[in-house]
């Protein structure tokens, strides 16, 4: 292949995806290549929960994958939809590990002053994932100012802030912040925000770390100013869940898991087996219902025979043909499941306990609960 497919531009295609380990795989379904030059990228799994760290090196991978360069780093938990208690834990402690481990390789050291802003609008429940993770925080700042002397060895100094969004208070997102760092000075900030996925999979069960700040509102199309290194002179840590996708992936993924179940049936017709139901993995239905896998997809041929050109079609073609179809009827709308508030309520204290985890040495899993709302 020419090295010059090599450089894809995402941008007219309008990927709806905030998650890097996403955004590399659409760069690699389109280029064929599944090694993007500039971008390395590890997956491993502990306890069910799937971990991936993708490092954008330098430009050229960050052109290639339409992310900034920097760390990103994503647990994956399909089982946090079925309310898995113990699952939750095991999550909160691995993002607590990962979030104190993105702060070391930043330098930050134990004493630095964090200031969490959760981004969202905390009227429309599935942007209210950064006010929720705020309200559960446990903030200090204000008795290092008023009584330091009564402040035991083994907290930090954190304050925090739901700045709202520009259609609330007629103010961008990004001149709130910069005002309260400028005002307070803060030796970095963490920046909570609900994002978009391509996945309906990864909807309400994934988690980003990434060090190279945020664009809030640029999962559904909103442009805003960045939160970022560059913009407020401080490091800048983003924590991010998708909950929305759009309806192109929705129908996109609808066909994978057609293809799929009818692959899966012929086989099971030609080589007969016990009957076994398909489902996405991480939807709870009754039973035991042996997940999607896309390997069961029929050959090309049979793809053809079941749902015609359409189910021949690569990855990146089968989107682009129900954009078309869809963005001019202005349905290509942007969805979350119907559990959302339940979703978004456990995934905030999940994040909320491991940040207060990973801020504050005094405080580990095992007491976490107590300084939680």
């Amino acid at each position: 292949m020419n090295e010059e497919h090599h450089d894809l531009d995402l941008s007219r295609f309008s990927v709806r995806t905030d998650l890097a380990l996403e955004a590399h795989q659409i760069a690699a379904e389109k280029t064929g290549v599944p090694h993007i030059q500039g971008v390395e990228m590890g997956t491993h799994e502990e306890d069910g929960i799937r971990i991936t760290r993708v490092q954008v090196r330098n430009e050229h991978g960050a052109k290639a994958i339409g992310k900034m360069p920097g760390n990103y780093l994503t647990l994956e938990a399909p089982g946090l939809r079925r309310k898995d208690t113990e699952l939750q834990n095991l999550v909160a402690t691995q993002f607590a590990h990962a979030f104190s481990q993105f702060l070391s390789d930043l330098g930050i050291s134990k004493e630095a002053k964090a200031l969490v802003v959760g981004l969202g609008n905390w009227n429309v429940t599935p942007d209210a994932l950064g006010p929720i993770v705020v309200e559960n925080l446990l903030v200090t700042r204000h008795l290092f100012e008023l009584m330091p002397e009564h402040v035991e060895e083994g907290y930090r100094a954190v304050s925090a802030l739901s700045p709202g969004v520009l259609g609330i208070t007629g103010i961008e997102t990004s001149e709130i912040v910069y005002g309260v760092v400028e005002r307070t000075k803060p030796d970095f900030v963490i920046a909570v925000d609900a994002l978009a996925s391509r996945s309906i999979e990864r909807v309400n069960s994934t988690i980003q770390i990434s060090d190279t700040g945020i664009n809030p509102g640029s999962g559904v199309g909103n442009k805003r100013k960045p939160l970022n290194k560059e913009t407020l002179g401080i490091p800048v840590v983003a924590i991010g869940v998708p909950t929305v996708v759009d309806a192109v992936s929705i129908a996109s993924d609808t066909i994978d898991y057609v293809l799929s179940h009818m692959g899966r049936q012929m086989r099971e017709a030609a080589n007969p087996t016990p009957a076994s139901r398909l489902t996405p993995s991480g939807f709870a239905l009754p039973g035991t219902p042996k997940p999607l896998d896309k390997d069961e997809q029929p050959s090309e041929e049979g793809k053809k025979v079941i749902m015609g050109l359409v189910g021949s079609l690569p990855e990146m073609e089968k989107r682009e043909l129900i954009r078309e179809v869809l963005q001019p009827l202005g349905h290509n709308l942007i969805v979350t499941p119907k559990e959302v508030d339940e979703f978004v309520e456990d995934i905030a204290n999940i994040i909320a306990n491991g940040l207060n985890a990973a801020l504050h040495d005094i405080i580990d899993m095992d007491n976490v609960s107590a300084y939680t709302h």
